[in-house]
C-alpha cells in the first residue's frame, strides 16, 4: 500500500471518532502501524490471537472507547465466537478493519489464501456482520465514517474489507 493511502485510512479512522485500536500484524496494510502509533488520540495495542483483539476492543468500547480491530480475513474465523457473543449477542459495536487476502481484489492473492478469502464474504454473512468491499481511495473517509456509525447504530460490529489498492 502506497504512504498517502495508509495515510489517509489512518486519517479516516482518526477522522470517524477511532480511539483504540487492537491488532495482530499482517502485511496488506501494515503500513498503517507506525502511523497509527504515532496518533496521540489513538491507543493501540498489540495482541497474540485476534480473538484476543475483539475481546480487548469490546472491553474498551465498554469503558467508553470507539474501538477498531485490525487484521487480516483468516482472522474473523479466530475470532468467530467472540464476534458472536460480544458483537452480536451483547450488541458491542466495532469496526473490523480487515485486510482481505485471497479474495478477488487482493492484488497479491495466492493459492494460499483464495480458498480463505473465497469464503470471506459468506463467513461475515452467516456471523451477520455488515460488510463492505473497499478498493482504492474514492470516498475513503466517507466510507470509514459510514461503517463507524452503522456498527454503532446497530450494536453490531462491521467490517470493512480492503482490497485492491490496499493489498499492493
Amino acid at each position: 500500500m502506497k504512504e498517502e493511502l495508509a495515510r489517509r485510512l489512518v486519517g479516516a479512522l482518526k477522522g470517524a471518532g477511532i480511539d483504540f485500536v487492537t491488532y495482530l500484524p499482517e502485511t496488506r496494510l501494515s503500513q498503517i502501524l507506525p502511523l497509527l502509533r504515532a496518533e496521540q488520540g489513538i491507543t493501540l495495542v498489540p495482541v497474540a490471537s485476534e480473538a484476543e483483539g475483539v475481546t480487548i476492543a469490546a472491553g474498551a468500547v465498554l469503558g467508553g472507547k470507539q474501538a477498531a480491530v485490525y487484521l487480516e480475513n483468516t482472522g474473523l474465523y479466530v475470532s468467530s465466537y467472540p464476534l458472536l457473543t460480544l458483537g452480536k449477542q451483547l450488541g458491542v459495536p466495532l469496526l473490523l478493519v480487515v485486510a482481505y487476502l485471497g479474495g478477488v481484489p487482493d492484488q497479491r492473492n495466492s493459492f494460499l489464501y483464495a480458498t480463505i478469502g473465497n469464503r470471506t464474504v459468506p463467513l461475515l454473512e452467516s456471523l451477520g456482520i455488515e460488510h463492505l468491499l473497499i478498493e482504492d481511495d474514492v470516498r475513503l473517509e466517507i466510507k470509514v465514517a459510514d461503517a463507524v456509525r452503522a456498527a454503532n447504530a446497530l450494536r453490531s460490529p462491521v467490517a470493512l474489507l480492503f482490497g485492491g489498492d490496499f493489498t499492493v
